[in-house]
Formats: structure tokens, sequence, C-alpha cells
């Protein structure tokens, strides 16, 4: 009814989140979600206690006045930044403050949509990094209070209406697992278009505070065309999942549609990305699914269904959470016919996705900054393998009594052994005293007469236990500043069986490629326990 006055509203509000992000903070630009990566990646989860305000605000400003966004991009980043706040309240460590961000997050998203698995999956798969009961537990229980709250404030109605389905066909579901492969192809496009705008707006002459009001011109000229372009469109995914937006009707307003959210996103406004994706993906599948109903009729494509795996796809796609996307789909509108579809085209919009684009549209920006982001889970070596089965024997040891000058001179002898960097020390009953190195025997301080290996040991021997893994060995070497641990039993901790040095972890992960290249499936050393332990003698030198 504003008539093309109405270009002035998005302009205006591209102003005011302009002027936000000048003299607020820089960090409500963008989507939200890659901006808590970066704080869970690189700044130990610190999110400044200003954006638990600054971001939500600048989001209403920028969606309200029209801005193609949804709102759960800005609402998972007010509840990352809350949770860290609370955590640098609570001065809890790094790892804590993340899982406290993280349960912020999927909170947010589970409020929003009344999907809490989803939201701690997409917790796992973009923010948490790990997949351990430390994180999970508090993760998963904050997204459920969340959604409790949701469906006492709200309902528990699905987000997004959609009528029931019937399951699939064998040919039905073949199209939409091929579907999957165009719609990854398109997630492939859509990322590569948004920053492409976000290079161009870089080039501009003029600061970047007037960036997103230039954006606001571009979403107000579309919204003279297609009003429904502005604002989250939740309204519109109704309307294509029940199948009254299809055709060509939703293919020129998904067009368009997309045309406002990249030129918009690209200039840094405040928005989030999940909603026009899920618009952009449900009409692409609405219009694919409609062309395969009309070339293969008995092959029983539903084109609602179509739809809902495009929506999911595509975000699958963009943003490499194959899980959260699978599950989000399902939970928004309760379809259980719709899972294996779901799973199918969302699997081949990965698979393309990641066969063809480095990074996604969550991590691309840090990457251009940088920073690594590795979105891989694998299973630590470290993790696997145990001291025992690693560490190297027979070991030689010195006895405490032992005097300096008869050591140097075996060390001098090159006699066999004495070319170790670290010896562990024991008394007369075998026990251990504690770990000298190379460099303490020839310090010219021991040179004196009467001066013993006892002399020389300045702390409490640093141990490890033959059945602790090499990850607690390694974290136990960081945190005493050493480079080598005797081993014991837990039978007898006074006992030295072998020693672990620095070089035996390295070991372990060169026997790991050789094992990767000649193809075996796994590869842990075994019998290889110590039994026999060396002492060296000032004269002879022989074993105990």
């Amino acid at each position: 009814h504003l008539g093309w006055f109405v270009v002035l509203v998005p302009v205006a509000g591209g102003l005011i989140v302009g002027l936000m992000a000048r003299y607020g903070s820089a960090a409500i630009r963008g989507h939200g979600i890659p901006e808590a990566m970066e704080q869970v990646l690189f700044n130990e989860s610190r999110i400044p206690a200003r954006m638990t305000f600054l971001k939500p605000l600048s989001a209403a400003f920028s969606i309200g006045t029209g801005g193609p966004f949804g709102a759960e991009g800005p609402i998972i980043a007010t509840g990352g930044a809350l949770g860290s706040f609370v955590g640098q309240v609570l001065r809890v460590s790094a790892e804590e403050r993340k899982t406290l961000l993280a349960a912020g997050a999927a909170a947010g998203m589970s409020a929003t949509f009344s999907a809490p698995v989803s939201a701690v999956l997409l917790a796992i798969e973009l923010l948490l990094f790990e997949y351990r009961a430390r994180s999970l537990v508090p993760v998963a229980l904050a997204s459920a209070a969340a959604c409790g709250a949701h469906m006492a404030m709200v309902g528990s109605a699905p987000a997004f209406t959609m009528p029931t389905v019937a399951p699939p066909s064998g040919e039905a579901l073949a199209i939409y697992v091929s579907m999957g492969i165009i719609v990854g192809f398109a997630s492939m496009l859509v990322t590569r278009a948004v920053y492409a705008v976000e290079d161009a707006f870089e080039k501009l002459p003029i600061h970047w505070m007037w960036w997103p009001a230039l954006g606001g011109v571009v979403v107000g000229v579309v919204g003279v065309a297609s009003p429904h372009t502005m604002g989250v469109g939740y309204d519109n995914i109704d309307r294509i999942l029940s199948g009254e937006l299809t055709g060509q009707a939703v293919m020129i307003f998904c067009a368009l549609k997309f045309v406002s959210w990249a030129l918009s996103l690209g200039t840094g406004t405040s928005g989030g990305t999940l909603a026009p994706l899920f618009t952009v993906g449900g009409g692409l599948g609405s219009a694919i699914g409609a062309a395969a109903a009309w070339a293969m009729p008995a092959a029983g494509v539903d084109v609602r269904v179509a739809a809902l795996v495009g929506m999911a796809s595509i975000f699958a796609g963009a943003s490499r959470a194959l899980l959260a996307s699978v599950v989000f789909a399902f939970e928004t509108t309760r379809q259980p016919m719709s899972l294996l579809p779901l799973l199918g085209g969302c699997t081949t919009a990965y698979l393309v996705s990641a066969l063809s684009m480095k990074h996604s549209i969550m991590t691309e920006k840090i990457a251009r900054r940088g920073m690594r982001v590795v979105s891989d889970y694998t299973t630590d070596l470290l993790e696997q393998l145990l001291v025992g089965d690693v560490a190297a024997s027979p070991v030689v040891v010195l006895e405490a009594t032992d005097p300096c000058e008869k050591v140097r001179a075996w060390i001098a002898g090159r006699a066999e052994g004495s070319s170790h960097q670290g010896f562990p020390v024991v008394d007369d009953q075998g026990r251990l005293v504690g770990v000298i190195t190379r460099r303490d025997l020839l310090d010219p301080s021991a040179n004196g007469d009467g001066v013993r290996v006892m002399d020389l040991v300045r702390r409490p021997p640093a141990i490890v236990f033959d059945d602790s893994s090499l990850r607690e060995a390694t974290d136990h070497m960081v945190r005493e500043g050493i480079g080598r641990l005797p081993v014991v039993t837990r039978r007898d901790p006074s006992r030295v069986i072998a020693i672990l040095t620095r070089s035996d972890l390295i070991e372990a992960q060169s026997r790991r490629l050789d094992a990767e290249q000649r193809g075996e499936p796994r590869y842990t050393w075994r019998g290889r326990r110590p039994a026999v332990v060396a002492a060296v003698r000032p004269d002879p030198v022989r074993p105990t």
C-alpha cells in the first residue's frame, strides 16, 4: 500500500544497522553462526556481553523493516552470547564456556522452531566440534528446556504446516535422492553468490557502515515487485510445503527472494540464512518435483515431499550440517514418511557440496581471515593406544648412588644405552627416585668430587601408568614441561618398567600412516610389554 515509498523502509533499517555496527559492535554484522564459530575456535568462546542485546536489536531493525532474512541466525547468536556471558561471569574454563555458548545457541534454535533434537545436532556439527558427554548433556538439557518453554507459551503445533504424506514408492525415492545432486550444485552456487556480493561491496569507495542501506534499496525494489520476499517469510515456506505455491509462480518468487537475500546479506547487515535457504530450496525442490511428476506420472512423486527435500538439502549442502538438516525438516513438519527421502536427498546434496566446495557458507568467512576450520570428526589415535604398547623397553636406569664422574665416563665411551637424552634414577631397592637428563649430567656444576646422581635430581618424578592412553601421557608431558615419562604399573608404581618419549609418540603416528598406506583397517602394537630393566653401574656396566 506504500507503493514505491516502500523502498525507503528497508533503507532506513539498513542505516540503523550500519550505525549500530559502527558505533556499537561490528560483530553484529553477518548471519550469526559463523561469528559464533569463530569465537568458539579462536577466542575461547568469549563473546562481549553487549552482543546479548545488540544482536537481537539489530536483527529486529533489519528484519522488521523488510530484510529478507530469518530470525533464527540472530537468535542462535544471541543465545550463544548469553551462554558465553554466563561463562565469563562464573569464570569457568574455556571448554565449559564453549559448552555454555553451544547450550545457549541450541536453546535459541529450539525455542524458535520447537525442534530440540535438530538444535542439539546443529550445535554438535557447527559449534561444539566434539561429541562428548560433558558437552552433549548440558546442550541437550538446554534445548529440551527451551522447547518446553516454547510449547508452554506458543503451543505444540509444528513450525510449518504440511498435509500428511504417503510412503514413497521406489521410483519416487530414487527421484528424491537424485534431486540432491541438483540441489547440491545449487547450494554451491548460492554460497559463491553471497560471497561474490561481499567481495563486490569490499571494492566500494565508501565506508561499510553505508552498505546495509544500499542493500536496502535492492530489498525495497524487489519488494515492490513481490511483497512476500520481504521479512522472514515463514508463511512462504508454509505455502510451498502445502502445495499452494507451485509451478512457474514458485520459481519466479524464489528467484526474487534469492536476489533480494543474497544482495542484502552480502552487505554485512544483520540477518539469518536458514529461512531464506529453506525458501529457495523448497521452491527449487517443488519445481523439480512438478517436472518429475509430469514426465513420470507412474512414479508417484509428491510435489510437497519434493519441496521438503529441496528445502532441507540446500541447507545440508550449504552448511554441511547433514544430520541437523534431516532432523530439522522432520521436526518442523512432523511427517515421518518424509524421513527416508530427506536422508537420501540431503546426503547426495552434502556429497556434491563437499566435492565441489572446500568451505561451507558457515566457514568461508572464517577461512578468508586466514583461519582453518576442521569439521571432520575422527577417532584420535592417541586415545586408542596404551602407553604400555608403545613405551620403549628395556629401559636404562641410573642408580642414585652412582658417582657422576663414572656415569659421564660411561656416556663418553658410547656404551649401549648411553645415547639416551634422559635416565630414570632408582635407589638400592630399585624404587624410582627421579629423572635426570643428559644435560644435567654434562653440566659443569656436576664436576665436583663426590657428586652423585641423586644430587642432580631436582624434583619428584612425573610418571605415567602403562594402562594410560597416549593422549593422557601427552597431556601430562605438556603440563609438566618434559619430554619423557617413566612408565610404571598401578600394582607397583615405584618401579620403572619402561620409558615413554616424544619420539615414541611420533613413531606411533608414523606407523599409523604406514598402516593406512598398506590399506590395513586398524593398527595397534601388541606384545611389546617390557620385561627387563638395565642398570648402569660405575664399574663395570651390567644389567640388573
